[in-house]
């Protein structure tokens, strides 16, 4: 996928509306690019607000706009106003239409007459319509804004219906940053598989020095972690430990085996605060081996600031 196509795509892949072909290389797109992530964490907060703002519509307007326009079409007629029709006419009539020709379609017409009465019981009465058969669990056919379903299959046998749903409930948690149950979902962000969840949770990994288990978070996702954008974050949260021995030992790592430039540069940046034997030999390598003109126009400037040669001998 290219940028562009990816940047068209992540409205539908915020809702899910993807195919899992597409979601696939979209993630692997993601993985490998730091602005369509940053471009993905920007829409994911413009959709955030705009789902704040939800706007109920009468329940009869789609009716209402059919007669207007039917109206404008003959010609501009007055539009002739309807009552509104209670609950139990339109059961009564999705009855009616369900049954319709029965005698031929008995199982489809039980099934759509069953979906039916679902539908209409939660609609009106805001009430759950359970069922389970073979193993399904009861569940509502209104879900609620916070469930994502996910319709697995749908078999009709004697006029009853089974329909296999896959549910994910979300939640929202608010905290502040010290709260140490808020640092527990963070630490759980920053290792999950969504890329741009990655980047802001890594981001907010401060003071990695006061928490074991946030300093071998960022440790990981500098090492380990395949976008770009979630190492750039973990090099910046890790400043200001950049003389602690083990942020040393995995910075040098990092300088010979990361593949993004930029990520080396800052790395070098973050080195020249602890000069010692072992971070003159790795500079030094890197200067025989980067093939970056750049970074290794970088590493030997620190090589001669620090008086020491750009060779190994």
């Amino acid at each position: 996928m290219t940028c562009d196509s990816v940047t068209k795509l992540i409205p539908l892949y915020y809702y899910g509306d993807l195919t899992p072909e597409e979601e696939d290389l979209f993630d692997q797109h993601l993985h490998e690019c730091a602005a369509c992530t940053a471009e993905m964490e920007r829409q994911r907060v413009l959709a955030a607000a705009l789902d704040q703002r939800r706007v109920e519509p009468p329940a009869l307007l789609l009716e209402d706009c059919r007669t207007d326009l039917m109206a404008a079409i003959a010609g501009g007629a007055p539009v002739m106003e309807k009552a509104a029709k209670g609950p139990w006419t339109l059961f009564l009539e999705a009855l009616n239409i369900s049954f319709a020709g029965f005698g031929k379609m008995r199982q489809p017409a039980g099934a759509l007459a069953l979906i039916a009465i679902g539908f209409f019981a939660a609609r009106f009465s805001g009430s759950l319509v359970p069922f389970a058969s073979n193993g399904i669990g009861s569940m509502s056919l209104s879900p609620s804004d916070n469930t994502l379903s996910t319709v697995r299959s749908v078999n009709s046998d004697g006029g009853r219906v089974q329909i296999t749903v896959d549910e994910t409930r979300r939640r929202e948690i608010s905290g502040r940053l010290d709260d140490p149950d808020i640092q527990k979902f963070i630490l759980a962000g920053s290792r999950g598989e969504n890329a741009a969840v990655r980047v802001q949770a890594v981001g907010l990994l401060r003071n990695p020095g006061d928490s074991p288990q946030a300093l071998d978070s960022l440790l990981n996702a500098l090492a380990n972690d395949p976008n770009d954008g979630v190492r750039l974050k973990a090099l910046d949260a890790l400043k200001p430990l950049a003389g602690d021995p083990r942020v040393s030992k995995t910075l040098s790592q990092v300088l010979l085996s990361d593949t993004n430039p930029a990520v080396r540069m800052q790395v070098i940046d973050l080195m020249v605060a602890r000069r010692d034997d072992s971070t003159v030999g790795v500079l030094q390598s890197l200067v025989q081996h980067e093939q970056n003109g750049g970074v290794r126009l970088k590493a030997s400037k620190v090589l001669k600031d620090w008086n020491a040669s750009i060779g190994t001998f």
